[in-house]
C-alpha cells in the first residue's frame, strides 16, 4: 500500500515563502511520477507542479517562475518550494504519485491528505 504524507503547510503573508514537503512509502519511488495539486475552496483541484522519475519537472501557468518541485529518492521525499506567494496561492495542496506525468489531476493514483496553505494579504 502506497502512503503518502504531506507536511509544511502553513499561514505566510503575502510575498512569503514555504517549502512543502511529501514522504512517500510503500512501493518504489523512484520510479514514480510524483506532483503536487492544490484545491482551494469553491474552485477545481489544480495542477501545481510534478517531477518525473527522470527529474524533469513541469509548472502550472500561475506557478511558473515562483515553485520548485524537487525529489530525492534516496529519502523518498518530494520538495515543493514556494517563493512570491500570493494570496491566490491560497489552497489545501496534495501530494500525488503516478507511473508517468499528467497534468491531470484524475490520473493519479495515491494522493496524500493535503496540508493547508494560506496567504494573508
Amino acid at each position: 500500500q502506497v502512503r503518502l504524507v504531506e507536511s509544511g503547510g502553513g499561514l505566510v503573508q503575502a510575498g512569503g515563502s514555504l517549502t512543502l514537503s511529501c514522504a512517500g512509502s510503500g512501493r518504489i519511488f523512484s520510479g514514480d511520477a510524483m506532483a503536487w495539486l492544490r484545491q482551494a475552496p469553491g474552485k477545481e483541484r489544480e495542477f501545481v507542479a510534478a517531477i518525473g522519475s527522470t527529474y524533469r519537472t513541469y509548472y502550472g501557468d500561475s506557478v511558473k517562475g515562483r515553485f520548485a518541485v524537487s525529489r530525492d529518492n534516496a529519502k523518498n521525499i518530494v520538495y515543493l518550494q514556494m517563493i512570491s506567494l500570493k494570496p491566490e496561492d491560497t489552497a489545501v495542496y496534495y501530494c500525488a504519485s503516478n507511473p508517468v506525468v499528467s497534468l491531470a489531476s484524475g490520473v493519479y493514483d495515491y494522493w496524500g491528505q493535503g496540508t493547508q496553505v494560506t496567504v494573508s494579504s
